[in-house]
């Protein structure tokens, strides 16, 4: 008669996968393999990390040199929104940066699509007309482009930065023009087959293909408003009720030059947006400038 034997268990504790230990000696090894990025990070970490302590200390702490707050407090940041008009700011810098935004994508993007796709008498002499104007200082034409807003009665207010977005930017096109170039004129031909006009192909073929292309150009524009600096200067530096937050904090600044810890805790505060908006976009982001073009 035979019996019946259990069935063996193996220990699962036992047979669990280890975790490999590093040991010092290969961490060491590691940090000396990588001494350059570690350098590069440390060095690109340690003004964030200044900003951010030097936000925490009180406003005594802030004038004796201390690298580490003692105590910690956010006071700073409170009186962030009570000592200036931080939400006002903040509120011009999104009007300016939004708008300037999509009126770049409205101009642009057709733009660049017939540059890219489109023969036409004059293409590319239009296309060295457009690299002039990227490579051409703002400041060359600051005098008659100012003295023009004036006369239209629109300084004093950001819309002389926000309205000449309509008529295209010229980094815009060449980034969206090079990107447009690597979409295979086969599938534009297909659309065409089926009776699509060139805006049906431009809505319904290129612009899906070429989201990271076109979502870094909005990102590219929409921290170019942001940050902007000398377009208010130049146009809105007379009317506070108009300022965003680049040009309030330059002037907060100024006239607040001991207060370290809520100058700081402003320019925290001014990042976050930035921070946010590039977090959620860096995949498409890194994916556009590379201009990597169709996948299969």
């Amino acid at each position: 008669m035979s019996t019946l034997t259990q069935p063996t268990v193996l220990d699962p504790v036992a047979y669990a996968p280890r975790r490999k230990v590093r040991r010092p000696s290969t961490v060491l090894m590691w940090i000396a393999e990588h001494a350059l990025l570690v350098a590069l990070v440390v060095m690109f970490l340690f003004p964030v990390v200044f900003v951010t302590l030097t936000s925490l200390m009180t406003a005594d702490q802030t004038l004796t040199g201390a690298l580490w707050p003692n105590p910690f407090t956010l006071q700073n940041y409170a009186k962030s929104f009570t000592d200036a008009p931080l939400a006002l700011w903040f509120a011009n810098s999104a009007m300016y940066a939004i708008l300037a935004t999509l009126f770049m994508l409205v101009s642009s993007v057709p733009a660049a699509y017939a540059l890219a796709k489109l023969k036409f008498p004059g293409s590319n002499v239009l296309f060295v007309a457009i690299i002039v104007a990227m490579l051409l200082p703002p400041q060359v034409t600051a005098v008659p482009v100012y003295v023009l807003w004036t006369q239209v009665g629109l300084t004093g207010s950001l819309w002389p930065l926000i309205l000449p977005n309509l008529l295209g930017d010229a980094f815009s096109i060449f980034l969206l023009r090079q990107f447009f170039l690597t979409i295979p004129p086969e599938y534009s031909d297909a659309a065409r087959i089926d009776g699509a006009g060139e805006l049906g192909v431009l809505i319904r073929v290129i612009v899906p293909m070429t989201k990271p292309g076109i979502a870094a150009a909005a990102i590219f524009m929409f921290f170019h408003s942001w940050n902007d600096y000398f377009g208010p200067l130049l146009y809105a530096s007379e009317n506070p009720a108009a300022w965003p937050v680049a040009y309030g904090l330059a002037t907060f600044r100024g006239s607040h030059g001991t207060d370290w810890g809520i100058t700081m805790a402003m320019t925290m505060i001014i990042t976050i947006p930035v921070v946010i908006v590039f977090f959620f976009a860096q995949r498409v982001f890194v994916e556009g400038i590379t201009l990597s073009g169709v996948k299969g």
